[in-house]
């Protein structure tokens, strides 16, 4: 049985193709037609896909949504009568784009498949809908290696859920627990993401990564008045202070009143202000993720926790759970955003309701997240003759001695190998890779290379058989979701001076012996590589290893801020033109950036430089 899982029209739209209950190609459309976040029905990657595994369109069995607009309906036209006369104009100015669009979306869906990829399949017959917290629950259970988990999901809202509760058995998941709208933990760090400044639905991990500078001064705040935290994890928010449910705002006047202003406009500079903000609405999502966890533990007994849900990409959340050792082994899908709801209502009528054999894998069934397009030597050495590009074929053993020698010189590479990668994460296939070692590696590459605020932090790619050695951590980290501490023995000692610091005043202060990937409270987002999913980047880091001695190197997407991540070699090679990346590395293609043509530059700092 060959299923498309799809999912669109929010935000990161996706699709996936599984076949007899394997993930086989998945991909976000933004990647396909350069649109970052795009929400458009996911034509190009549902096209990948069938290229990929070379299907023909009457070979697909099924294709099914990943919620069920009616139910979304449902949620607006209720959530308008519990609050009107207050939600009016937001329910004007909502109604025509349901009545017009959402509201008939399967008819949109069909009408899209017969249009892109053939009218005379009666698409109607194999369309279905799954619901949104369970096609999220369904992507972090069963691409798992667990053959029985608890499944925790938290995000901002699907049709009416916020979070859930699912027990998986082998081919079978149940719900049992349901938070539901306008409650929501999404929603909340939303909200603050909104006042700090960020956009929503983009901006929460920048508020993660400048939670470290401030302090939770706000959190018996937020507890007295926005959000009433129970034991086992539950939470009820007062919704007197969000506008959420009846205005285009997350927050209101009352909610400007207790933190002493209004929101920070975008591009207004940092205070402490907003750092303690966002330290303070960290920690409150630390405190209900953990009690989450503890009831979840206490009520089922079962030892094994997955996470999906927007709220799961919050890695340093993770890595705290990680660290209670609540559970023997915890797992997060790695597209635990939208994007994954593709795989996970591909999956769940795969296994729920056709009853398909579930092949429990010993690492996990998402290959890596690498499920994107690869390009061979042979395609690779044309698509850059003919955009311009002036590169060296090199052996294997050649380009990982240049790769390395460049690293260990202090130059910045963009590294475009196999297949890409699934979900918001580069993790050696779409990569910007560099020397941690290096104390001015992080704010350069923000600056000069991501055009980007300053503050924003970078993670460690480190060979899986010396994690334990250079960080504080007892488990791997695949999909660089989990957080932790360097190694308390590479560590440095805070000088005097330093220690009054405040703020960004922070970020040039060396941390450790790898300061590129060390956050201001000694953190890092760890990667953990491993040489059965990703050889060619587990060979690279050792041979950079072995010049060095030290087996971590920075990673970051391929991308600037306000582009996604690098798909083929071409966008690889535009990208490396227009920044001050100096080398680039696509399969066998080494590129060197003073050998380039000049009139070939591109101004991405114009474009995208911060004010």
């Amino acid at each position: 049985m060959n299923i498309l899982g799809i999912s669109a029209y929010y935000h990161d739209a996706a699709a996936c193709l599984v076949m007899s209950g394997e993930i086989v190609a998945a991909g976000q459309e933004e990647r396909f037609n350069r649109k970052k976040h795009c929400a458009s029905f996911p034509v190009q990657a549902i096209k990948y896909c069938l290229s990929q595994a070379n299907l023909q369109i009457s070979d697909i069995d099924y294709v099914v949504f990943y919620d069920k607009p009616f139910l979304k309906f449902e949620r607006l036209f209720e959530t308008y009568l519990a609050f009107a006369p207050r939600g009016f104009q937001s329910f004007l100015t909502s109604l025509p784009v349901w009545l017009k669009d959402k509201l008939f979306q399967k008819k949109m869906i069909i009408d899209e498949l017969s249009e892109h990829l053939g009218k005379e399949v009666d698409w109607s017959a194999k369309l279905l809908f799954s619901e949104h917290h369970l096609s999220h629950a369904a992507s972090a259970f069963f691409p798992s290696p667990f053959e029985e988990a608890a499944v925790l999901t938290m995000d901002g809202v699907g049709e009416w859920t916020t979070t859930s509760l699912a027990i998986g058995k082998g081919n079978q998941l149940q719900v049992h627990k349901e938070i539901k709208f306008p409650h929501s933990l999404g929603l909340l760090y939303s909200a603050f993401t909104y006042y700090t400044g960020f956009k929503v639905n983009s901006g929460e991990y920048k508020v993660m990564g400048l939670a470290p500078y401030g302090e939770p001064r706000y959190v018996d705040l937020i507890k007295e008045h926005l959000i009433e935290i129970r034991d086992d994890g539950s939470f009820h928010l007062n919704m007197d202070y969000f506008s959420y449910c009846t205005d285009l705002r997350m927050t209101n006047k009352k909610f400007d009143q207790l933190f002493g202003g209004p929101p920070r406009k975008e591009g207004e500079a940092l205070t402490q202000r907003e750092m303690d903000l966002a330290a303070s609405v960290q920690a409150i999502t630390e405190e209900v993720v953990i009690k989450l966890a503890q009831g979840i533990r206490k009520e089922t007994g079962l030892k094994n926790l997955c996470l999906a849900g927007g709220v799961a990409l919050n890695c340093v959340a993770n890595g705290k759970l990680l660290g209670l050792k609540l559970f023997d082994h915890i797992w997060v899908q790695p597209a635990s955003g939208d994007s994954g709801g593709a795989i996970g209502a591909a999956l769940a009528v795969s296994h729920m309701m056709l009853q398909q054999e579930r092949k429990v894998a010993t690492t996990d069934g998402m290959k890596g997240a690498y499920l994107g397009p690869e390009f061979t030597n042979e395609d690779t050495v044309s698509r850059l003759s003919k955009a311009g590009a002036v590169f060296d074929l090199l052996s294997d053993d050649e380009l990982f001695e240049v790769t390395a020698q460049a690293l260990a010189d202090g130059k910045a590479v963009g590294w475009h190998q196999g297949r890409m990668e699934f979900g918001p994460r580069a993790l050696g296939g779409r990569s910007i890779i560099a020397d941690p070692r290096s104390p001015t590696v992080q704010k350069q590459l923000n600056l000069k290379v991501k055009y980007r605020e300053s503050f924003r932090p970078f993670a460690p790619s480190v060979l899986s058989e010396d994690v334990r050695e250079w960080f504080q951590i007892d488990a791997d980290s695949p999909y660089m979701l989990m957080v932790a501490e360097v190694a308390k023995d590479k560590q440095l000692v805070m000088p005097e001076s330093a220690k009054s610091l405040f703020g960004i005043d922070k970020l040039n202060v060396p941390r450790s012996e790898i300061p590129a990937v060390t956050h201001v409270d000694y953190s890092a987002r760890i990667q953990t590589v491993h040489q059965e999913t990703n050889p060619r980047y587990h060979r690279l880091i050792s041979a950079f290893k072995a010049k060095t001695g030290c087996p971590v190197l920075v990673n970051t997407s391929f991308n600037v801020r306000g582009e996604p991540i690098v798909c083929t070699p071409e966008d690889a090679f535009h990208c490396f033109m227009g920044t001050e990346i100096e080398v680039l590395v696509v399969g066998n293609c080494v590129l060197k950036k003073e050998l380039q043509n000049p009139a070939l530059l591109l101004d991405y700092k114009g474009k995208y430089e911060l004010d």
